[in-house]
């Protein structure tokens, strides 16, 4: 078959159905965007919460050690997978901080040195609450350690909103490409009953079942491309010049991998992908229907 009949009758498509073709790329277009909206917004959630995740510190005290079993416990501490950097604290170091905390006030308790010595340390972001709370288990039971704290709370707080948030936007997602593809469906569906009478003369002539499917296709795919053009250009807009205008806190933040054009092709592609899918469905399903029926 000629790629440019294939072409040529998709693009007729619209003409015998334009209203139709005019709702599946505007839905699409809808969805589309959204979707990268969505995706746009659960990844910079992702990293507020890793940072805020990077901002809880492990802190492990010590009992009055001398300086060999000090550097064993440090040791210990780097070989933990989950301890991404650590730093030391001596007993002078707390009693500066206590001071320059509490002002004047502190100093005499400060000169007391009664802070013990600790390590603070930098766990990986990845990191489940569960295997800190497993770290910080094994951690309390290191000769020389008094005590470890960490702020828990605060952690299974941000990983239980950021799970809720990824279940919810992953299931509105998903009805999104649902109404979507049932979109380009119905769109591709009146498209072939208006050509129901060609279809039947060109099954007459011996036609096959995938010719006759391949100009529905293609109008799926064009309405696809379309629509994913569209919403590109209007994501593209608003997060790079609208948004940073009235919140100028959305203009540091990052795109995901670092630039915008790789949300961007991913949305083109899933509208493509829809609109090729819907097609795809409606011509399977109603051109066999009409060879059928004409048997």
């Amino acid at each position: 078959m000629s790629l440019g009949y294939v072409i040529k009758e998709g693009v007729a498509g619209f003409k015998r159905a334009r209203l139709a073709s005019f709702t599946s790329i505007f839905s699409l277009f809808i969805a589309v965007l959204l979707l990268g909206v969505l995706a746009r917004v659960s990844f910079n959630v992702y990293q507020v919460a890793n940072a805020l995740k990077q901002s809880i510190d492990v802190e492990v005290f010590l009992v009055d050690l001398d300086e060999r079993t000090t550097r064993e416990i440090r040791g210990k501490l780097e070989e933990e997978k989950l301890v991404q950097s650590l730093s030391y604290i001596s007993k002078d170091s707390a009693a500066a901080i206590f001071r320059e905390e509490f002002g004047a006030g502190g100093e005499s308790l400060a000169d007391l040195k009664f802070l013990p010595a600790s390590f603070r340390l930098k766990i990986n972001s990845e990191a489940s609450v569960s295997q800190i709370d497993s770290l910080v288990t094994r951690l309390e039971d290191y000769r020389g350690v008094e005590e470890v704290r960490f702020n828990q709370q605060l952690l299974e707080m941000l990983q239980s909103r950021f799970e809720t948030v990824a279940m919810a936007g992953g299931g509105i997602g998903l009805l999104i490409l649902l109404a979507a593809v049932i979109l380009v469906f119905n769109t591709i569906r009146l498209t072939i009953y208006a050509k129901r009478g060609l279809i039947k003369a060109m099954k007459l002539v011996g036609a096959t079942n995938g010719f006759i499917r391949r100009p529905f296709v293609v109008e799926g795919i064009i309405q696809g491309f379309v629509a994913g053009l569209a919403a590109i250009l209007v994501m593209y807009l608003f997060f790079l010049f609208l948004l940073p205008e009235y919140i100028p806190q959305f203009g540091v933040l990052e795109w995901p991998f670092g630039r915008w054009y790789y949300l961007c092709g991913a949305m083109l592609f899933l509208s493509i992908f829809m609109g090729y899918l819907g097609s795809l469905w409606a011509a399977r399903r109603f051109i066999k229907k009409t060879s059928v029926s004409d048997e």
